[in-house]
């Protein structure tokens, strides 16, 4: 069972985060593009770092920890899931924060039609 550990924290991470979504109306997720604009760049940077750094020995993962799925080389599945779960929980969080204090988008852009996407 400890297979899912990392599993078990990211969808503790995803679902506690979920909420603000709907109730502050971030609007993260209706914005997919956006989205994938900005975990795009992440996830293949971090996942470049941490296949350089297994590569060197710089670090491991407990294999007791993860559900033992790789995508490339030594990166777990799981690690590749943290890159995006986890930026996505922060730019909830900002825009919840934003939403409530009524600071501005910042780039211009409205915020979609209560009925479209991206």
């Amino acid at each position: 069972m400890s297979n899912f550990a990392y599993l078990a924290v990211l969808a503790f991470c995803f679902i506690g985060t979920l909420w603000l979504e709907f109730v502050f109306r971030t609007h993260v997720y209706r914005r997919m593009l956006r989205l994938l604009l900005t975990l795009v760049p992440v996830v293949i940077i971090f996942c470049l770092w941490d296949l350089y750094a297994i590569g060197a020995g710089h670090w491991t993962f407990d294999l007791s920890q993860v559900t033992g799925l790789f995508v490339v080389g030594n990166l777990p599945l799981d690690e590749v899931l943290f890159f995006i779960v986890i930026p996505c929980c922060a730019i909830l969080t900002l825009e919840a924060v934003r939403a409530v204090r009524g600071w501005p988008v910042g780039d211009g852009l409205p915020d979609p039609p209560a009925g479209g996407s991206s």
